[in-house]
């Protein structure tokens, strides 16, 4: 049985836009709360920012997976909660296409993904745990979309904002996201004001 839920549509556009240039190591300067460090990008260099659409699935069925991508739109992040299942791949080579069709922002799974030469290919920032040759079934048991999901112990919420680079990945609830943006657009206007001083007195180290 599936249960899906409405799409939410939480953060402002100008929320978003203010993260484009901010570092997840400068929001991990103010807070633990939303840090996600046990997952890894395909590619470096990576960067993800978009609003999560979450799905859960029940260990070998990644049928619902078929259905968030029918509900995803630009801007979007898939976040996939494989329910501890770390053997088997809920994510690949064409799902990645059907993505990249939709204009999805990144897709973040707490579990594997297989087709990893594909996947390292495709301008689609993807955010996984392993690799693996097992794939998923299209079982149509269960599954959810856009309910609360965990991973890596962070609690994510449709429509939360995530952030990612080369360092990992930051949930921004839309309650907290003005507030870190702030903090966060202060200490990168201060540290590049430092690397300009440095710049002009070691020019050597930043050629």
């Amino acid at each position: 049985m599936f249960h899906i839920v409405p799409r939410q549509d939480t953060i402002t556009e100008r929320q978003r836009q203010r993260y484009h240039a901010i570092a997840t190591s400068t929001l991990g300067h103010f807070t633990d709360f939303g840090a996600i460090t046990a997952l890894s990008p395909i590619r470096r260099p990576v960067r993800l920012l978009g609003t999560a659409l979450t799905v859960r699935i029940p260990h070998v069925d990644g049928s619902i997976i078929r259905e968030a991508l029918k509900m995803a739109g630009p801007g979007d992040v898939l976040v996939i909660d494989t329910s501890g299942d770390q053997r088997r791949a809920c994510w690949g080579e064409f799902r990645a296409y059907a993505a990249l069709r939709k204009r999805l922002a990144g897709v973040v799974t707490n579990g594997a993904i297989t087709d990893w030469d594909a996947l390292s290919r495709l301008d689609l920032p993807t955010y996984a745990r392993t690799t693996s040759p097992l794939t998923t079934r299209a079982l149509e048991l269960e599954g959810e979309i856009n309910v609360p999901v965990a991973i890596d112990g962070v609690t994510i919420h449709p429509g939360d904002l995530v952030v990612g680079d080369d360092d990992g990945l930051f949930v921004v609830p839309p309650h907290r996201a003005d507030a870190l943006a702030d903090a966060a657009e202060a200490k990168q206007a201060q540290e590049q004001e430092k690397r300009h001083a440095l710049e002009a007195e070691f020019p050597e180290w930043f050629r």
